[in-house]
């Protein structure tokens, strides 16, 4: 069992290095850039250091600590690791925070030029006649915030409940731990499609037949994803906290990245095509779509957790 762990942790190690390399190497570009200028030009800011760059590198400290943690404290280990991580992604967010963006119109805060790019991409700014750069609104940062800890918390659940699984031979919490990994890995990919290509938005509230799909494909896995956490935390108690808590856990997340969205585009959200079925049900900003979305969400995560807590 010590040598499976070795491998495991190993090619973990390996595995989290390599997807955060690029990341890391732009937040070091970055730095030294301002460093040496006080300031980013426009063309030279590489997109979304804003979560990522600080996320990667605590994601790397909390692997790197997590044996630390579990020998000093078994049992709170994961969430002393936690507690870490989530830390250092705060830190490393503020930092970065500071750094100016040059604009040819003025020098912006980088969070405010983050938010641009949120909006819409700066072709598309340009080409319908505005600034390429927007007003910050710091509500936007909790679509970041929380991307960045379910993904921080996800990671360092799926170690120490592999660590536990190796040293200890706790081997019932193995296909809770497997559909966590898998879920994992699904999120973060679809993190890096949006990175490249903010799932092909036009910059309106009216988005294509593609960008719609991996959007609610997004939020789903979003949701699905936080609520395994909870799910193989809980693995093997009362149906209350093994099933239930996970399929709330699910559910709010995906509603809370609505709200994000809400707030992001002052008060509306998405449209995901045309017809009664897309659009907001009077005052309610959630059309009949969002709420299949949402509902979607808690019946996946609800089959999820019945499959893994099957005797």
């Amino acid at each position: 069992m010590k040598d499976q762990y070795r491998k495991f942790y190993l090619l973990s190690l390996l595995i989290l290095t390599a997807l955060s390399l690029y990341p890391i190497y732009m937040g070091i570009t970055a730095f030294f850039t301002y460093s040496q200028n006080g300031f980013l030009q426009s063309e030279e800011y590489p997109k979304y250091i804003i979560p990522y760059t600080p996320m990667c590198i605590a994601i790397i400290a909390a692997a790197l600590l997590l044996p630390v943690c579990y020998h000093f404290s078994k049992r709170f280990a994961a969430l002393l690791d936690a507690v870490i991580g989530v830390s250092l992604f705060l830190g490393g967010e503020l930092f970065f925070e500071q750094i100016k963006v040059m604009d040819s119109l003025q020098t912006l805060p980088l969070d405010s030029w983050q938010y641009s790019l949120c909006v819409a991409t700066p072709e598309v700014l340009r080409s319908i006649g505005e600034p390429i750069y927007a007003r910050n609104n710091p509500a936007y940062k909790l679509h970041f915030y929380l991307i960045a800890i379910v993904i921080i918390l996800s990671v360092i659940g799926i170690l120490y409940g592999f660590t536990r699984m190796l040293k200890e031979g706790l081997v019932k919490s193995r296909k809770s731990l497997i559909v966590q990994t898998i879920c994992t890995v699904m999120f973060i990919s679809l993190c890096i499609l949006a990175c490249f290509t903010a799932f092909y938005r036009n910059g309106t509230r009216y988005i294509s037949p593609l960008s719609a799909c991996l959007t609610g494909l997004f939020f789903i896995v979003f949701g699905v994803t936080f609520g395994s956490c909870f799910s193989c935390w809980m693995h093997g108690k009362k149906r209350l906290l093994s099933i239930w808590l996970p399929v709330l856990v699910s559910t709010a997340t995906t509603i809370v990245m609505y709200i994000g969205e809400f707030v992001l585009m002052d008060g509306a959200l998405f449209v995901f095509g045309k017809g009664v079925f897309f659009e907001p049900l009077g005052r309610i900003p959630f059309s009949p779509c969002d709420i299949a979305i949402v509902l979607v969400t808690a019946g996946i995560s609800y089959i999820l957790n019945r499959l893994v807590n099957k005797e």
